[in-house]
């Protein structure tokens, strides 16, 4: 016996309800199933949107149009000028001073905008263009490696200041999160907030590249292919300290090869930046473009602090947008060199500086921005200047991870493509492994030295693997 019948009869006996009571509530019901099968039916026959009802969306294909994301001279300087000023009486710790002083007066002087002024002169303009800012990490609010420093203290109350939220009076909110050790489900918060606020830039940063491990599952159930199954958008951002500096498995890899192995569709934005200034165009594009797409970057560790990471105040004002390559920018090398080195990431200031020490005039380095979608065109370009040269991909991860897998197929086809006299790209990096990173500090540096190596030595031909 069905249960409604059943439990009607036990209403009817207890006499909370008549009989007629319960008849009447069956029939309504019933119409109720009846109206909705009918309005169902009928809404089959008839053409419909398939997103209407329903929290999916619709948007403009993915495209490689440039953005004009450059800021006025003005607005940058009186955001820098911010992180110097702060409220009458409040007392900040005079290294943290120091350091927001000097970055002062590097802008002042143009010698040179670093990494976390980079970033935070995206937040501030995004700020003042109406774009609100939302980041949160283990230690987002000083940042991992102290170069950020979005709040303040006062040393001897403990009042917080931010003087991103304090830059104009129309600004926008920012807003900046420490959160638990907890990643999936922060992240999942924070991908749930970049779908529900999509003109919000929504950024979630791993404290060490690898921790996103604890994550994966959001990447691979919502962030990668959300808006294939369901027709969601995110515009989330995720910024993942990536780069091998002699710490470990731990601490060197945030596993860029799980990423661009769920590439597809042009579904997820991959960067690896070598530039203060391509952070600051790549945020501001994320927020400039008129479709949403999420926005993996692996950033610096030991690049933050580097003398030579660091952009001009020309790079913000005259690029117009975000570079997906950038080629040899050294004018005493060859116009046709003997090699050109393709690499993304940290990697490149090793080579460079490499070069630079042995006096090496015929190898070129050509820096791999955003590495999916990946740049056919602009990176075609450059190789067909140069038909005749070797093409050589060095990076510092295992042979089996990084982005070599990824790469060397398309760089293949578009050699075969360009008729260049070499068919397919070398390999300079370290042999296939189970781990991440060895965690002796020597091995480390062995490693380094060899795979620098094979990428610049004409004398190594074919290499296929380094390091073993």
């Amino acid at each position: 016996q069905p249960v409604g019948r059943s439990l009607s009869k036990r209403l009817v006996a207890s006499g909370e309800f008549s009989q007629a009571e319960v008849d009447e509530l069956e029939t309504s019901y019933l119409k109720q199933l009846d109206a909705a099968y009918d309005a169902a039916k009928a809404s089959e026959e008839a053409a419909k949107n398939p997103f209407e009802g329903s929290s999916a969306n619709q948007q403009p294909p993915y495209n490689f149009k440039g953005l004009e994301t450059r800021v006025p001279k003005e607005t940058l300087h009186h955001i820098v000028k911010k992180h110097t000023e702060f409220p009458e009486g409040f007392k900040v710790n005079r290294k943290i001073l120091r350091q927001m002083t000097a970055k002062l007066k590097a802008f002042e002087a143009d010698s040179g905008i670093d990494w976390g002024m980079g970033e935070a002169l995206a937040f501030g303009s995004l700020l003042m263009d109406g774009t609100p800012v939302r980041i949160s990490g283990q230690d987002s609010k000083r940042g991992t490696f102290s170069h950020r420093h979005a709040v303040v203290y006062d040393t001897d109350t403990r009042e917080r200041y931010s003087n991103l939220l304090d830059l104009s009076e129309d600004q926008a909110q920012f807003c900046v999160h420490n959160s638990l050790l907890s990643e999936a489900a922060v992240l999942g918060f924070d991908y749930g907030y970049s779908l529900d606020y999509p003109q919000m830039l929504c950024i979630w940063e791993a404290q060490f590249g690898d921790f996103v491990n604890g994550a994966q599952v959001i990447i691979d159930q919502f962030i990668t292919s959300s808006e294939s199954k369901w027709g969601r958008l995110s515009g989330l951002v995720m910024l993942l300290p990536h780069g091998y500096e002699g710490q470990g498995p731990e601490h060197s890899s945030a596993r860029l090869e799980r990423f661009l192995q769920s590439c597809a569709e042009n579904n997820i934005q991959i960067c690896n930046l070598t530039t203060p200034a391509q952070l600051f165009h790549v945020l501001r594009r994320q927020m400039k473009r008129d479709f949403r797409k999420p926005l993996i970057v692996m950033t610096p560790k030991s690049l933050l602090r580097h003398k030579a990471c660091v952009s001009a105040i020309d790079d913000f004002l005259e690029d117009s947008s975000f570079h997906r390559v950038i080629g040899e920018t050294d004018q005493k090398i060859a116009k046709k060199p003997k090699r050109i080195v393709l690499c993304s990431g940290k990697v490149y200031y090793d080579l460079i500086e490499e070069r630079e020490k042995r006096g090496i005039k015929d190898v070129a380095v050509v820096r791999l921005e955003q590495l999916y979608p990946f740049p056919h065109s602009p990176l075609a370009k450059i190789i067909e200047a140069s038909p005749n040269a070797e093409v050589v991909w060095c990076q510092e991860e295992p042979m089996n991870m990084g982005a070599w897998d990824f790469v060397d197929p398309r760089i293949e086809k578009m050699l075969i493509a360009i008729g260049a006299k070499h068919k397919r790209p070398n390999y300079a990096g370290r042999a296939a492994a189970a781990s991440p990173a060895t965690g002796r500090m020597s091995r480390h540096l062995a490693e380094q030295e060899t795979l620098i190596n094979a990428a610049l030595d004409l004398k190594v031909e074919g290499v296929r693997f380094v390091a073993e």
